[in-house]
């Protein structure tokens, strides 16, 4: 029977350190399910969801101190279940750019969260606009709309929000 476990890593960026972690838990008998890597600054963290059966997740829970100390990384793991999902839900991509400023990943969350919509991932970045250097922000999220929203006028509020708040904002269903 499978089991999940989610390990988060973060240390100083180097080479090697997405291959140390593969090899450990491949050598483990376990596997990759899902994961995101990113070098933020100078600094790698990569957060995964690793299955196997108790014994070779024990395994696993095990050898991540050496890798620990081999690669100078903080290292956490934590046991899961496979995701649970209650009731019917629509699958919907959200992009965001605007002009850099405070608190806008706060008021996405807050809009979303009125709602009742679950943001099942986000990434953003700050950049400087093209030509004109202008700090510039953009958002990509995912969110699962509860099937019994009424999506035009989801999307109508959206648009209202984004617009109070200077934000060039579209809201689109995922084909799959």
């Amino acid at each position: 029977m499978s089991t999940h476990l989610v390990i988060s890593a973060i240390g100083e960026d180097h080479p090697g350190i997405v291959e140390g972690l593969s090899k450990t838990i491949l050598d483990s008998g376990c596997n990759i399910e899902d994961s995101r890597m990113s070098v933020l600054g100078g600094t790698f963290a990569v957060i995964m969801l690793v299955t196997g059966n108790w014994s070779t997740l024990g395994k696993l829970d095990s050898s991540l101190a050496t890798l620990q100390r081999q690669h100078g990384l903080d290292i956490h793991t934590r046991r899961t279940g496979p995701r649970r999902t209650e009731g019917r839900f629509l699958p919907y991509s959200v992009d965001v750019v605007a002009l850099d400023q405070p608190g806008i990943v706060h008021q996405l969350a807050g809009f979303f969260s009125a709602r009742g919509i679950n943001i099942q991932e986000m990434s953003t970045a700050a950049y400087s606009a093209a030509h004109t250097a202008t700090p510039m922000f953009s958002a990509h999220i995912t969110v699962e709309i509860p099937a019994d929203v009424h999506i035009a006028s989801l999307r109508e509020d959206f648009l209202d929000f984004c617009d109070a708040l200077n934000l060039d904002g579209v809201i689109e269903p995922i084909k799959g």
